[in-house]
């Protein structure tokens, strides 16, 4: 397969983009060409081969088709199927192999992309699973994935008539041999390259940046939550980039008692309110941010927060750094959480649902370990996994109080890393203190 190295690319592109260029587009700001056909295929000549061989994969099948695709169709080159293709991934004593078995409609094209080493025509009448099944049986292929899973949708694409189809061209004794994708694909997406990590960083860059814009618009007694996130929105429609996650709910900006995942409301803004705005982007329609900043607004008389308010700050902002600390590779993600536990529980914060963080990359919770469960030691899976180089994740440093309402107000500001072979890297410099609204 042709060699791709996208992070010169996207660092000459990226770098392009600095805080003295960041004026959108009214200004001339323009993304340039989507790095996405490039990095894809760097994904699966270099990262795909590593994952089988992780989740002891021979051959990954993936089915391709019309309207209603596979959720990995793109992953792998899939996403303008119009008839059923398949698309193979293998490894023999030769290396690592791709090979296409396309409708004739769409092979010319597909062949054109170089993202494959062979794409098979299929011609009309003939079968794409039918064709793709003798060479499977002629391979002796000990484990196939294919994508049926209980515990992660990405790898859940495959529907029942086409498993019906394919069991019955492979004939039962190859079928012995199917095994879940769920693995495999988790072994492949949660691992990203340096180019999609600097993509991420820019992504995390304006989501910061932004927010800062926009605590400063406000006016006390008159801005409300949903005032704030407008202006977001407006950031967003000026530069061309779209939400990283459900676009009612993004930005959640609150002033008032914790609401979870939630949209801004109309709550106006007042003096000694603590505002949470959590926050992230989607830059050419695949990368995403997830950044959480947090502002107190000062009353008539105040140059700087009351003490308690500091001091929770200081232990929210203390708790993510414990966390920063423990994140390294081989560690699971259960103990990246309870890092953080420890000092809230010093620190006498009262108890947060949440998970410490997440994986991000192509979604807000992408594919990856689970940075929680550390209340219930050993009973979430996602948490007992081990952190690797290459990992994303976003996370939040807690602290959690009563209002005088009886109500609670969480601190959970949140930022950005990469896992590197001798701990985490933050994506852009956390927040240190609390913004001053006045």
């Amino acid at each position: 397969m042709k060699s791709f190295s996208t992070l010169s690319l996207l660092l000459i592109l990226l770098l392009g983009l600095g805080t003295s260029t960041i004026q959108g587009k009214a200004k001339g700001y323009d993304w340039g060409a989507n790095p996405w056909p490039e990095i894809r295929t760097e994904r699966i000549q270099t990262l795909l081969p590593k994952a089988m061989q992780a989740a002891d994969t021979d051959a990954w099948l993936v089915i391709c088709r019309e309207n209603n695709n596979d959720p990995l169709a793109d992953h792998v080159g899939g996403e303008n199927a119009s008839g059923t293709a398949v698309f193979l991934f293998y490894r023999d004593d030769s290396g690592f192999h791709s090979k296409v078995f396309s409708p004739i409609g769409e092979a010319t094209a597909l062949a054109d992309l170089k993202i494959h080493d062979e794409v098979i025509s299929v011609a009309r009448g003939e079968s794409a699973i039918t064709l793709a099944s003798k060479f499977i049986q002629a391979k002796n292929f000990q484990r196939i994935a294919i994508n049926t899973s209980t515990e992660n949708e990405l790898a859940d694409g495959l529907t029942h008539s086409q498993f019906e189809t394919l069991t019955k061209a492979l004939g039962n004794k190859v079928s012995k041999n199917l095994v879940s994708s769920a693995d495999l694909v988790y072994e492949w997406l949660s691992i990203k390259l340096p180019a999609e990590v600097a993509i991420m960083r820019k992504a995390a860059e304006l989501t910061a940046e932004w927010q800062l814009q926009a605590y400063a618009t406000i006016e006390p007694g008159v801005t409300t939550d949903a005032d704030v996130a407008k202006y977001l929105k407006n950031k967003m429609a000026e530069y061309g980039v779209t939400d990283a996650w459900a676009p009612d709910q993004n930005p959640n900006v609150n002033s008032g008692s914790d609401r979870g995942h939630s949209h801004a409301t109309n709550k106006v803004i007042m003096p000694g309110d603590v505002i949470q705005t959590d926050f992230g982007i989607r830059l050419y329609d695949r990368w995403v941010s997830d950044i959480q900043r947090f502002a107190y607004v000062l009353g008539p008389d105040e140059s700087k927060p009351p003490a308690e308010i500091q001091a929770y700050w200081e232990s929210g902002r203390d708790g993510g750094f414990a966390a920063f600390k423990a994140m390294r590779p081989g560690v699971r993600g259960e103990d990246v959480d309870a890092a953080q536990r420890a000092l809230m529980k010093k620190n006498k914060s009262e108890h947060v649902m949440w998970s410490t963080g997440h994986p991000v990359g192509y979604v807000a919770h992408d594919v990856g370990p689970n940075l929680g469960g550390s209340h219930i030691p050993g009973q979430r899976p996602a948490a007992q996994k081990l952190l690797k180089t290459g990992m994303v994740f976003a996370f939040d440093g807690f602290h959690a109080w009563q209002l005088a309402n009886g109500k609670t107000k969480t601190i959970s500001v949140e930022e950005m890393v990469v896992i590197n072979d001798d701990g985490a890297e933050y994506l852009i410099p956390p927040q240190q203190e609390l913004v001053l609204v006045k």
